[in-house]
């Protein structure tokens, strides 16, 4: 079983602002914009395919979409955690886009 850790290369499907998530075996693209007051968040397969689309919110106050900040590990189409600034935030599912 080959490793997922490093970014493969981002096709014209994956969009541009997305973020590789690696693993020892898989690994997926995750896509975060702001919608209204939450957050759509989408995840991608290496190759670009969509596998899970959302609208998301998170309790913890502070999160700010315009400075840096970096998907981590739990992070799946139900619950996805991001990091920022030393940091962790957990953003919840609480539609489905798919």
């Amino acid at each position: 079983m080959r490793g997922k850790i490093i970014a493969p290369i981002k096709n014209n499907k994956i969009p541009s602002l997305a973020q590789w998530l690696g693993g020892i075996g898989a690994g997926s693209w995750f896509c975060l914009e702001k919608k209204d007051k939450n957050y759509q968040i989408s995840r991608f397969s290496e190759d670009g395919d969509l596998e899970c689309s959302g609208i998301f919110t998170t309790e913890k106050k502070g999160f700010e979409i315009n400075l840096e900040y970096q998907f981590t590990y739990l992070s799946h189409c139900q619950q996805c955690t991001i990091i920022q600034n030393r940091t962790k935030y957990k953003f919840k599912l609480i539609e489905n886009d798919n």
